[in-house]
């Protein structure tokens, strides 16, 4: 069992459990077997997506959650940045210790190599941002500044 906390301080505990891929199952039409599946993959749209991890987080932790009467709504609001970073990290830290208990190698292996994917893709994006020129934008949507205005309105015929 993996834990996060929320922005509002309260622990909440990701237990991937039978019980537990059947509730998302069914609350979201989400199967947590088949990370592999679709285009892009569950694996990879629960990465991309933040409100997808976030409803599949609180369908994860309902049990929790309606023991403190706290709504999905209430989850979704103490989940911003690094709050929801940490429960993802949980979230597949958890998928991935399922998997190889079930000597499912491939799709832990799979989890691994998807936060390596995501890592590089931010890398190569960071890198390709700083590379930019803000002259060299600037110029390119406005073109360059030789000749390319037109005469000041002195010299532009009235009509």
């Amino acid at each position: 069992m993996k834990s996060f906390k929320d922005s509002a301080g309260r622990t909440w505990t990701v237990a991937l459990t039978v019980d537990a891929i059947r509730r998302v199952r069914n609350l979201l039409n989400v199967d947590l077997c088949n990370l592999l599946d679709g285009n892009p993959p569950l694996l990879a749209r629960l990465e991309l997506d933040p409100v997808l991890l976030c409803d599949v987080l609180f369908a994860l932790v309902k049990p929790e959650a309606d023991a403190q009467s706290v709504s999905d709504v209430d989850f979704g609001r103490a989940l911003g940045g690094d709050c929801l970073t940490l429960a993802q990290d949980a979230l597949f830290q958890e998928l991935a210790d399922f998997f190889r208990q079930r000597r499912r190698m491939d799709l832990a292996k799979a989890i691994q190599k998807q936060s390596q994917l995501v890592a590089a893709a931010v890398r190569t994006a960071e890198s390709k941002v700083e590379a930019i020129s803000e002259e060299a934008a600037v110029a390119s949507i406005f073109g360059s500044s030789s000749g390319n205005s037109p005469a000041s309105s002195e010299s532009t015929p009235a009509r």
